[in-house]
């Protein structure tokens, strides 16, 4: 039998995750503790690995919005669900139902020979479902629990993964950051990926975690972006681990305002970005008062829930 192949340059022979794991957890350590201990002013920046496939989520009901490729819309174009009657110009008439509405009224107008008398009043526009764009507006956790190398590297590469699915939906992304004491509106709800993609590159984390502003400052934008841009509904997608150490109460300031904010019947979902064997499942009561889909990281891809679903099975 053929000999193995020899190890690479400057390897023991020893797999290199299993090497790299003392490193990433001391690492992570070192995050979670700036993160309890006070506000640091030590930052770390880590870059997102290659991009993959990630679940669709969607806005529940049917929106009105511009034409896209995520959620349920009514639409101009797409499959005929109904009719509804003519109130302005425009639209694609539904014959069937115009007959319809026509039919007993002929005798009435006098209708001689074959020919269906029509009056205004008889037409119907047909009703078409197709799909819409929404605003995809982010909420990341950069604090200090969140800046070990390999979490933040999976963090940033999921972003990247769904900024690059909404691209493709026609979407308009926003990015907010939260980090020492403070909640930023990083990017505007915008068309441009790119630019998107070239903050989240250079974000950095550190400090302590100011969950209640995040929610505050998310609650503001969405406000200014429902009267700028109306049809269009948004799906909030916050990435965190849940934890809140900025300020008095931190932790049950943060649950208020998220349940405020899930009030409103905001579309949201939670991807929790804790690890560990211990893990204390915050990031799940965050999305209970949210009234928000609770996503764990490992999920986000399309691949993962394939994997889940055919082990269920």
């Amino acid at each position: 039998p053929a000999a193995p192949p020899p190890a690479p340059p400057g390897s023991d022979g020893v797999d290199a995750t299993r090497r790299e794991e003392p490193q990433e957890r001391h690492s992570q350590r070192e995050g979670e503790g700036r993160a309890e201990g006070g506000d640091s002013s030590d930052t770390s920046v880590s870059s997102a690995q290659e991009p993959y496939r990630p679940r669709l989520f969607t806005v529940g009901g049917t929106g009105a919005g511009e034409s896209g490729r995520r959620s349920r819309a009514i639409t101009e174009t797409g499959r005929r669900i109904g009719s509804e009657r003519r109130t302005g110009q425009g639209g694609s008439i539904h014959l069937t139902e115009t007959i319809r509405a026509a039919a007993p009224h002929q005798a009435a107008r006098g209708r001689v020979g074959r020919a269906i008398e029509f009056r205004a009043a008889d037409l119907r526009l047909a009703v078409k479902e197709g799909h819409e764009s929404n605003l995809i507006l982010f909420c990341v956790d950069a604090s200090g629990s969140m800046a070990a190398r390999t979490r933040m590297e999976q963090v940033k590469t999921a972003i990247l993964s769904l900024l690059m699915d909404a691209y493709q939906r026609r979407d308009k992304v926003g990015l907010i950051t939260f980090r020492h004491g403070d909640a930023e509106l990083a990017l505007p709800p915008t068309g441009s990926i790119d630019i998107a993609a070239a903050r989240l590159r250079d974000l950095p984390a550190g400090g302590r975690t100011p969950l209640a502003e995040a929610m505050l400052k998310t609650a503001d934008v969405l406000r200014l972006e429902r009267v700028r841009d109306p049809r269009r509904r948004p799906l909030l997608i916050v990435i965190t681990d849940g934890r809140a150490t900025y300020g008095p109460d931190a932790l049950q300031r943060a649950h208020q305002a998220a349940a405020h904010l899930g009030a409103t019947g905001l579309a949201s979902l939670v991807i929790d970005c804790e690890t560990g064997k211990f893990r204390m499942g915050l990031a799940h009561h965050l999305a209970d008062h949210l009234r928000a889909e609770y996503v764990p990281l490992g999920e986000v891809s399309a691949d993962a829930l394939t994997s889940v679903v055919k082990g269920a099975a």
